[in-house]
């Protein structure tokens, strides 16, 4: 039984890794460094991190004129929000992830599933704009977000989490909570698993279940 999860979850790690490569290209190494970092940060394992992650990724690299360090560093900033988003919430991942994706088509329909106080149209999404560059400005940020970039409406998104109280609940949790230490040692189990089938990193993997299981970095 252990044996065929770790081949199939190996085979998934695989194929997404693929993904990655092919989207970020030379910062794929960072992409993956997240994903191994995702147990504790997003509350997921490595296979999740990217696979929600990619569903969208294209377009944010899109917006940032092929900059795939920039479209890097932002996927998890969007990967974080997503997870604090659903954590305070209570939502399904599906249906945030949903969200995400239709605006990286420019399709605000789905904003409000993020229940953020935003209703789902462009109107809405720009008021998400104005607000978060409110936020921003406040704090001595730069604010010049605009509704016409997905990675600025993914900054939005981030700043506005952040002005609520949002931002960085799981991973916060990942260690002072009972549940969110449960996440992750799941999502930190996952890895070993993927680790087990790829017959590497096995050492690095129990490193963050013993982690998530005892805390600690």
């Amino acid at each position: 039984m252990f044996g065929k999860q770790a081949i199939d979850s190996y085979a998934n790690y695989e194929q997404l890794v693929g993904g990655v490569e092919k989207l970020y290209g030379d910062a794929a190494d960072k992409i993956q460094q997240f994903a191994d970092d995702a147990y504790k940060t997003s509350g997921m394992s490595a296979n999740q991190y990217m696979e929600t992650a990619t569903s969208f990724s294209a377009a944010l690299v899109n917006s940032l004129g092929g900059d795939v360090n920039k479209a890097a560093e932002m996927t998890d900033v969007a990967m974080r929000a997503m997870s604090d988003n659903v954590n305070v919430f209570g939502s399904d991942m599906e249906s945030v992830s949903n969200a995400y994706m239709g605006l990286a088509k420019g399709n605000a329909s789905m904003l409000d599933n993020l229940k953020l106080g935003y209703g789902g149209n462009r109107s809405e999404l720009e008021r998400l704009i104005a607000d978060a560059n409110t936020y921003r400005e406040s704090i001595g940020e730069t604010a010049n977000l605009s509704a016409d970039s997905f990675a600025d409406i993914v900054q939005a998104i981030q700043s506005v989490q952040e002005a609520q109280n949002i931002a960085g609940t799981t991973a916060k949790e990942a260690m002072s909570t009972i549940e969110g230490s449960a996440t992750a040692v799941k999502s930190a189990w996952e890895n070993v698993i993927t680790a087990v089938g790829r017959g590497e990193g096995i050492q690095e993997a129990f490193d963050g279940l013993a982690s998530s299981l005892f805390g600690g970095e």
